[in-house]
């Protein structure tokens, strides 16, 4: 597999710089090679081969990086569980894949009914990073996100769906790390944009420097900008509005590429981060779990490529190889300018969720264009592609939902409330269920109490009635995800509107 031996090649090539900086201490490419060497060692030593889905239980160390390593070199998918989630549903989540070893560096494992690797206390051994022989349909790793059912839903990719994103970037003449780059790393590995942070920096022989579990991560990363002097940022949005009170501080000449996703990136608070990176390419990009991470991406600049809808962001062009449809309730192609449902084809499409053939027929479709049978995953979002061919983010489909009958897009209620709003604050509206069972809207903000008697009278003049929220909410701190995005399901508890 071309990029697993490119991961040794790099490896090897840096022997001498820096890999990764944890907590303050760094760890060069030779002492990454001596660990991912042990793991391997003790992967073909207590490992049977035919079993090719390993638990890996993801703590913030070097042993848990070069585990990962250390599997693709012997063909092996890793199956993250996070330490900090409840033992009971990292259990369902072996429980689904089958997992019989976990590979944990922890002191004390949870995992005891299974086989344990312990990768914090291998014996050493010879430094052996030559990748076997294997085919690239074989799976890379198994990543489950939250499932309607309560069941964790499994999205596998396989080696083949990260050689197209590798080849995808690599071709993206506007990015291109170098061993001297000094990389951020903010993502829990149970979370795919994890995948990039620390796939591409490893191939480029640059150094990763991670958030420990438990820090705040916004002020951890302020402080990671000032004194480490990063030049490649890969973040979630909205970890920008936690940073916006320091943007005065911030001032980031070292930074040379920030690249954004997993969440709407709005133009107001991009245009002032930009100023914060004087010398920064800005990319924001787009792409579910479900097709290998990154699908396309939009070159923002505040002067230059500034397009969006509804105040957020456009999300651009497809990558390479990559297919964009936008399509209608009965997957039809949509005419230009029409909002409809983004749907994704090519080479890092997943080959379907794990076990959930109820789920995959929802989610997946063919058609045939040009007498070729193409595959599509449907996202979710809903976009508009413009007359020059760039696609602009209009919400989730899920967002968008019956008011009294009549259609309403939250993203379009949260633009006017921000734009009159003399605070600069997160602003969610959501759909609440009263008491009869009918849907309201609310609006949430993350902030002290204040008076939104000008919000609401903005908002008269903008949209129709039944658009305008009836309730309010002042939060101090949104509850989040463990990857960074606002949750809307623990927001929505703060609105007992049935009483």
């Amino acid at each position: 597999m071309e990029f697993v031996k490119k991961l040794q090649e790099s490896i090897q090539e840096h022997a001498d710089h820096n890999v990764l900086c944890i907590k303050g201490t760094s760890h060069t490419y030779t002492d990454f090679a001596k660990e991912i060497s042990k793991i391997r060692a003790a992967i073909v030593r207590d490992i049977e081969d035919s079993e090719k889905l390993i638990g890996l239980v993801t703590n913030d160390d070097i042993y848990t990086y070069a585990s990962i390593i250390a599997l693709w070199l012997e063909g092996k998918a890793y199956v993250p569980v996070n330490p900090e989630v409840p033992v009971e549903r990292n259990l369902t989540v072996f429980e689904l894949t089958e997992t019989k070893y976990v590979i944990d560096s922890s002191e004390t494992s949870e995992y005891n009914t299974f086989q344990i690797i312990t990768s914090s206390s291998i014996p050493e051994a010879e430094i052996n990073l030559i990748p076997k022989e294997f085919s690239g349909d074989q799976l890379a790793y198994i990543l489950f996100t939250s499932g309607t059912t309560g069941l964790p839903k499994g999205v596998p990719i396989t080696f083949d769906n990260v050689q197209g994103l590798v080849h995808a970037i690599e071709a993206e003449p506007e990015f291109n790390l170098v061993s001297s780059d000094r990389c951020l790393q903010m993502f829990e590995l149970t979370f795919d944009f994890s995948v990039v942070t620390y796939l591409f920096p490893l191939l480029s022989g640059s150094c990763m420097y991670t958030i420990p579990k438990g820090a705040i991560k916004y002020f951890y990363i302020f402080k990671l900008i000032k004194e480490e002097k990063l030049t490649v940022l890969t973040m979630v949005p909205s970890i920008i509005n936690y940073l916006r009170p320091y943007f005065t501080e911030i001032n980031a000449p070292d930074v040379r590429y920030c690249s954004f996703g997993g969440g709407a990136l709005h133009s107001d608070i991009a245009k002032e981060w930009s100023d914060c990176l004087p010398n920064c390419k800005i990319f924001n990009y787009y792409g579910p779990t479900e097709f290998t991470v990154y699908s396309g991406f939009y070159p923002y600049h505040k002067e230059t490529h500034h397009k969006s809808h509804n105040g957020i962001i456009a999300i651009g062009t497809p990558q390479k190889d990559t297919l964009y449809l936008v399509v209608n309730e009965t997957n039809e192609e949509v005419a230009i300018g029409e909002t409809g449902e983004l749907c994704l084809a090519g080479p890092q499409i997943t080959q379907g969720y794990w076990k959930n053939r109820e789920k995959n027929a929802q989610s997946f479709f063919t058609r045939k264009e040009d007498g070729v049978a193409i595959r599509y995953y449907k996202t979710g979002d809903l976009c508009l592609k413009d007359e020059e061919g760039d696609h602009l983010y209009v919400g989730r489909a899920d967002f968008q939902v019956k008011i009294r009958g009549y259609r309403v897009e939250l993203a379009e209620i949260e633009f006017h409330a921000k734009e009159k709003s003399h605070k600069k604050v997160n602003i969610v509206a959501l759909d609440i269920t009263n008491d009869l069972g009918n849907a309201e809207l609310g609006l949430a903000i993350e902030s002290e109490e204040f008076n939104t008697d000008e919000i609401f009278q903005y908002l008269r003049s903008k949209v129709p009635s039944y658009m305008v929220p009836m309730h309010v909410r002042f939060i101090k701190e949104f509850p989040h995800s463990i990857n960074g995005k606002i949750d809307r399901k623990e927001l929505r508890k703060h609105f007992d509107i049935t009483k």
